[in-house]
């Protein structure tokens, strides 16, 4: 009998997920526990092993498909065997059944003759969104309709036969874009596309519904950073390149000091409940290629500066290789995002991290003009951009804090030794 593979329940707060990439083909052989799929949450993602031997007998949801925890991905079994139907509409997005989008008609029907859903190969279906092809009305050759690989081909060999197969191009307003009338030409003036799913849709997603919910206010100061890096050159002199420390390690460590005195910087609102936090946990943002994760230095106000470093070192190569545990990246009370790296950002508005009520961005670190007792000079001074909830945390207490972390930035041994 067929075995359902579904989307697995990763993490305690996850309820949906997004197939990121099939490792397998529909019909090739499958072992038990072997990869079969990429599966994308709000925080991580994760790998989806087969629940049998046999082999991938069908997938039913398609790359960038979104379905609840449990929800059918695909059927595992033994060759020739027969699967269940599709699942319900229910569990697919609105906008995308689990076999394709379901174009639309003027009068918000569905267009063409073909009934719902649209039973197409993933294949067949990535060939026709490659190539604009409109395949709601094609008539498929596989099993029971399905329309296949050769069907689309078939298309694209002689599109007079099919007139209306390709899609207009259409820019964000619909009004159609210079270029392409037929699959073989570029787009006049576009260099690449690419569709907004996967962990980029998720990230953007999670970016929005931060924006929309939190009356945001960002608060811009300097600090003195010379006494800071200072310290971290005459630290790094004795140790080997691998061991020394960087930046944003001894920032992580003063903002969880400065948290660990302004508790009420470390609450989140949950529901009708403003929860303040005992426990200082981190979160510091990582880039990777496309993609941004938030990895958890936990109790870091508890921890010595040389074992923050290790953690984060530790933590970012494992999640520029994709191998962040769903508990390493979850459960932060702050965040710290630093650009000051890239050199060219001073202050930003950095997003904060739901359900967290506050972020510290950092800037680049510039030589200017600065009054110290009384006299101008010149010293690097470091841009700060804290963000935070006003729904929970005032304008006031927010500049208290700040306060703190440029006092605590400006005389580190206090806190860093």
């Amino acid at each position: 009998m067929a075995v359902e593979l579904v989307m697995p329940k990763m993490g305690l707060t996850m309820t949906v997920g997004s197939v990121g990439k099939w490792l397998k083909k529909e019909g090739e052989a499958v072992a038990k526990g072997e990869r079969v799929a990429e599966v994308l949450t709000e925080k991580i993602t994760n790998l989806v092993e087969s629940p049998a031997d046999g082999v991938l007998l069908r997938i039913v949801a398609p790359e960038g498909t979104s379905l609840p925890i449990g929800g059918i991905m695909g059927y595992v079994g033994a060759a020739g065997e027969k699967v269940p139907g599709l699942p319900s509409v229910a569990a697919v997005p609105k906008e995308e059944s689990a076999a394709g989008p379901v174009p639309q008609g003027a009068s918000g029907g569905l267009a063409g003759e073909r009934p719902f859903p649209v039973r197409i190969s993933p294949v067949a279906r990535k060939m026709a969104l490659e190539h604009n092809i409109e395949y709601a009305h094609l008539r498929g050759t596989g099993p029971g309709g399905r329309i296949t690989k050769e069907d689309i081909e078939a298309v694209l060999a002689s599109p007079d036969t099919a007139p209306q197969a390709f899609l207009p191009a259409a820019g964000f307003d619909g009004a159609p874009l210079p270029g392409a009338t037929s699959p073989d030409e570029p787009l006049t003036g576009f260099v690449d596309e690419r569709p907004y799913s996967g962990v980029r849709r998720i990230i953007g997603d999670r970016m929005l519904s931060s924006w929309s919910v939190a009356p945001k206010v960002t608060h811009h100061a300097r600090a003195d950073a010379k006494a800071l890096l200072e310290l971290r050159a005459s630290i790094n002199e004795m140790l080997e390149k691998e061991q020394r420390f960087t930046v944003t390690d001894m920032l992580v460590k003063i903002t969880a000091m400065a948290l660990r005195q302004k508790l009420f910087m470390n609450v989140s609102l949950r529901g009708e409940r403003i929860v303040t936090f005992r426990e200082v946990h981190l979160g510091v943002a990582v880039a990777l290629e496309g993609a941004l994760i938030v990895p958890v230095i936990r109790n870091a106000d508890e921890k010595s500066l040389t074992r923050i470093s290790r953690e984060l070192k530790d933590l970012s190569r494992r999640a520029r290789e994709n191998a962040l545990a769903p508990e390493e990246i979850s459960g932060g009370t702050f965040t710290l995002t630093n650009l000051g790296g890239y050199r060219s950002t001073e202050f930003f508005t950095p997003i904060i991290n739901q359900p967290e009520s506050a972020i510290l961005g950092i800037g680049r670190t510039n030589d200017m003009p600065a009054a110290v007792d009384g006299e101008v000079v010149v010293r690097p001074m470091m841009a700060l951009s804290l963000a935070h909830d006003h729904r929970v945390i005032d304008g006031a207490p927010a500049a208290e804090f700040l306060a703190l972390l440029i006092e605590l930035i400006e005389k580190p041994l206090q806190v860093l030794l």
